[in-house]
């Protein structure tokens, strides 16, 4: 626990820091994949998502940057923290993967691995496997496929089952930009080729000081929030020799790296768009720092988030496109409540370029909404 002698990082400490690690106080001029390492990947379960996250962090980015990056294998689509699909680096792939492979597991007994009762999965994996090195399957088929050798058996488990055992990546064209493709799959292993002798084992510790590097200071509680795993506190405690200790302002217990930066939370933010599963929302057990409480079921609707716009640093707004227009893209804002004038140019900035990537082709226009 902390003690009482521990630094107090206010709310608003906590999300100048956010920012600043999560490259949006200004952007950066880092290549795509060096920032999609910086950041530990980016959730993607929405194909699109990544792109517009990397366009609110990256000076002058292009999409056809990232879209070649998964194209050439640099970077690939898998299921890895919170069992859900992040676009993370090809080196990034099958370690996260082994990391967070009891994640996957803990998932699927809670719901298909009940139906399965006792079936052995080996050799349905080891089928699969076989299956995805001929060709990429979508979940569909392979459950088509694996029903027909475990016909007692629904073809959606036994499709869960070998997503669960096996590390399945997304192939293009799916998560190409502007394109689209069904999403098929096929082993990391065949798609990014063996493993050399010398690679590293994969390190929990490590990746938990990579998740303070671009999210922290941080709880425990904010790292198995991030990642999915439980029982991390013997892992952090491992690394608590090197780390700084904070309080937040609950008094809970925070951690960071010795050298991570702290700006002034006086910092002014500038106005960005996120899309709808942005991880800077979706990291943190407490997610105060990055949007107010009482908005959380504005951004957060059953199963889904909707993207949002950040003023002032927090998420005050949602925002879409609409396309309702015959050759006319609208970015449509509903905020969650007033937007101060100082933020008026950056809106109409950001909107811009929002508009600019999403809709090249089609004339543009802005629509601020009035507070609900």
């Amino acid at each position: 626990m902390a003690t009482s002698g521990s630094p107090i990082l206010t709310v608003r400490a906590l999300n100048r820091a956010l920012l600043e690690r999560q490259l949006l106080l200004r952007r950066t001029a880092l290549p795509a994949l060096d920032a999609v390492e910086h950041l530990v990947g980016l959730q993607a379960q929405s194909p699109q998502d990544p792109y517009y996250a990397l366009a609110a962090r990256l000076d002058g980015f292009d999409p056809e940057e990232l879209s070649g990056l998964l194209a050439s294998r640099a970077a690939v689509r898998i299921p890895v923290m919170r069992s859900t699909i992040h676009l993370v680096s090809a080196r990034d792939c099958r370690p996260l993967r082994s990391l967070f492979q009891v994640v996957q597991e803990r998932a699927f007994r809670g719901n298909h691995g009940k139906r399965l009762g006792d079936l052995d999965l080996e050799p349905v994996a080891a089928y699969a496997a076989r299956l995805v090195s001929e060709r990429p399957y979508t979940f569909h088929h392979l459950g088509l496929a694996l029903g027909q050798v475990w016909p007692d058996h629904a073809p959606q488990d036994l499709a869960m089952a070998a997503r669960t055992l096996l590390p399945l990546v997304q192939v293009p064209p799916r998560g190409l930009w502007g394109r689209s493709g069904p999403a098929a799959h096929t082993t990391a292993g065949h798609w990014l080729g063996d493993l050399p002798a010398s690679a590293p084992a994969p390190d929990l510790g490590a990746t938990l000081l990579r998740y303070l590097a671009a999210f922290g200071p941080a709880s425990v509680k904010d790292m198995q929030k991030w990642c999915g795993l439980t029982g991390l506190r013997s892992v952090v405690d491992g690394l608590r020799p090197g780390l700084r200790t904070f309080r937040d302002e609950n008094g809970t217990e925070l951690l960071d790296l010795p050298d991570a930066p702290l700006p002034d939370p006086g910092t002014a933010a500038p106005v960005r768009f996120l899309p709808e599963f942005d991880n800077v929302f979706l990291s943190h057990a407490d997610r105060a720092r990055i949007v107010d409480p009482a908005h959380l079921r504005r951004v957060w609707r059953v199963n889904r988030a909707v993207p949002t716009v950040v003023l002032d640093g927090f998420i005050r707004a949602g925002w879409r496109l609409d396309r309702a227009v015959p050759e006319t893209t609208t970015l449509v804002v509903e905020p969650f409540e007033e937007i101060r004038p100082a933020d008026r140019a950056g809106l109409e900035e950001e909107a811009a370029r929002v508009l600019a990537m999403a809709a090249p082709g089609t004339a543009h226009d802005l629509r601020v909404l009035p507070v609900a």
